[in-house]
């Protein structure tokens, strides 16, 4: 990684620490929905400057479709969720023709597991039973989201985890709706654990594309 990238991926950081400290307890407004937003924006930019062929367009498209999500969710939870929704499909579809040549008993199990609870937490979450199908329904598009992560040929150190950490701050998202409704813990987790999310993904599928005799088609397990 050059200079330039460098620079880039210590200007998301000060953007998310930037919002993390200061933005949150600003009032909602124009500025702090930049800086939230910028953080992952430069994700993106760094995907494109440093990805390879379709791969790499197809993970800025996933950082693109984040930070439009984390800024539109400001003015309106409907907007955000479908920006989010959008940003997952072509997550699947970047690690779907990233698959694993090989995949062990186990990493499938978790991979059916996660399909199967995610979407029955999300449903249990919301005080508001209305609300119910319709989180269940985003559920589903996020958990074939970390399924698809854990079994492609990225590491699970970055990219597997990383997933997990965005399954992890929306179902805090669905718990802030119901049984944390008056907690704290989910303002204080929901951005940091979703920001390391996106960055953990974004860094492990640039490593790992980038790597000495990778290709850009799908490949031996790693």
């Amino acid at each position: 990684m050059g200079i330039a990238q460098r620079g880039i991926v210590a200007a998301s950081l000060a953007a998310f620490l930037g919002y993390y400290l200061v933005g949150m307890g600003m009032a909602p407004g124009l500025l702090p929905t930049l800086l939230k937003g910028a953080a992952v924006a430069l994700l993106a930019v760094l995907a494109l400057m440093q990805g390879r062929g379709f791969n790499g367009q197809l993970l800025a498209a996933v950082m693109t479709l984040g930070s439009a999500g984390d800024m539109a969710i400001e003015y309106s939870q409907t907007a955000g969720a479908g920006f989010f929704l959008a940003g997952h499909l072509v997550a699947v579809w970047l690690y779907l023709r990233n698959r694993r040549e090989v995949t062990s008993a186990s990493q499938k199990a978790l991979a059916v597991a996660l399909l199967v609870a995610i979407p029955l937490i999300a449903f249990a979450m919301p005080s508001n039973r209305a609300m119910g199908p319709q989180t269940a329904l985003y559920a589903l598009a996020l958990a074939a989201m970390a399924a698809a992560a854990w079994t492609s040929r990225y590491s699970r150190y970055n990219v597997g985890i990383g997933a997990m950490l965005f399954v992890a701050s929306d179902l805090l998202i669905f718990a802030r709706m119901g049984p944390l409704a008056q907690s704290r813990l989910p303002d204080m987790l929901i951005w940091p654990l979703y920001y390391f999310g996106q960055y953990l993904i974004c860094l492990g599928v640039l490593r790992v594309d980038q790597a000495p005799g990778s290709s850009t088609a799908p490949s031996a397990p790693r």
